[in-house]
C-alpha cells in the first residue's frame, strides 16, 4: 500500500480531545474510504503535514503502523508534495502510540552504516554482512533514531549488528539513493570505519552471516552497482591515504 493515493474521511480533527483514547490529537485521524477495497485490515489514518481541522483528505500512504498483538493497522498520509522519514513519523504519531508496541513501515527511509575494515594478517579486510530480510551481501546499516547524527546511527547500527566498535574516518562520506521493490525511496549516508576488535559477533534476529574479505573478492560479492562503488570509493581512500599499499 505504500504509495498508494486514498481519500480520509476525518473523524478526530486536530487538537480535539477524545475520551475515549485519553489523549488530544496532535494530527488529523479518521477513516480510509472504501478501506475493504485495499484488503487490509485498516483501522484508520493519521494525517501528516495539514495543521489544521478538515473534514476530508485526499493524499499519499507514506507509512504503515503495525501493532503487537493486533490485526488491525493505521496508514500514515501526507501530500504528494511532502517527504517524511521514519524519525518524522514516529515523533508526529507518538501521542497515540507511546504505550503500544508497534513496528512502522515507510515509503522514504534514510539509513545510516559503514564500510569496515581490519588488519587481518598484514592484510586489509572488509566486513560484509548478510541481512536476513534480503539475500544480498552488503555493509552495516540502520535508520536514524531520534535525537542521533549520522555518525551516532553508523555507530549503534554497527555495534548492534555486529558487535564491533569502530573508529570513523570523519573526512570520508558517501551518500547512495536507490527504489527498493519499486516503491521505498532509500537515502543512505555511509562512512568509512576501522576497528581493532577481532571478534564479530552478529545480531541473529538481524544478521543472516558475516564475512571479512579483501577488496577484489568482497567486490564480487557484492551485487548492487551503488554498493560497489561504495567499497571502491573506501577502497582509493584508503590507498591514497597510504592504509593500503599497492
Amino acid at each position: 500500500m505504500l504509495g498508494k493515493y486514498v481519500r480520509i474521511k476525518v473523524t478526530h480533527p486536530i487538537h480535539s480531545y477524545s475520551n475515549e483514547q485519553g489523549f488530544t490529537y496532535e494530527l488529523n485521524y479518521g477513516e480510509v474510504e472504501g478501506a475493504k477495497q485495499y484488503n487490509a485490515p485498516v483501522k484508520g489514518a493519521f494525517i501528516m503535514g495539514i495543521n489544521h481541522p478538515v473534514r476530508s483528505f485526499d493524499g499519499r500512504v507514506i507509512g504503515i503502523v503495525h501493532y503487537k498483538n493486533c490485526d488491525e493497522i493505521d496508514w500514515i498520509v501526507a501530500p504528494k508534495s511532502t517527504r517524511f522519514i521514519n524519525i518524522d513519523i514516529i515523533n508526529a504519531i507518538d501521542f497515540a502510540v507511546v504505550n503500544r508496541e508497534h513496528t512502522l513501515d515507510c515509503l522514504y527511509e534514510r539509513s545510516c552504516g559503514a564500510v569496515v575494515y581490519r588488519n587481518i594478517g598484514g592484510m586489509i579486510r572488509f566486513l560484509l554482512i548478510k541481512n536476513r530480510r534480503s539475500a544480498h551481501w552488503g555493509f552495516p546499516k540502520g535508520h536514524v533514531e531520534l535525537g542521533e547524527s549520522d555518525s551516532q546511527t553508523a555507530y549503534r547500527e554497527v555495534l548492534e549488528e555486529t558487535g564491533i566498535h569502530i573508529n570513523i574516518h570523519p573526512d570520508f562520506i558517501t551518500k547512495s539513493q536507490y527504489t527498493i521493490q519499486g516503491k521505498v525511496e532509500k537515502n543512505v549516508t555511509i562512512y568509512l570505519a576501522s576497528t581493532e576488535d577481532t571478534q564479530t559477533i552478529i545480531q541473529k534476529e538481524e544478521i543472516e552471516d558475516y564475512i571479512w574479505l579483501g577488496y577484489e573478492k568482497a567486490l564480487t560479492k557484492l551485487r548492487f552497482d551503488n554498493d560497489k562503488t561504495i567499497l571502491t570509493k573506501s577502497y582509493n581512500y584508503l590507498v591514497k591515504n597510504k592504509v593500503i599499499t599497492e
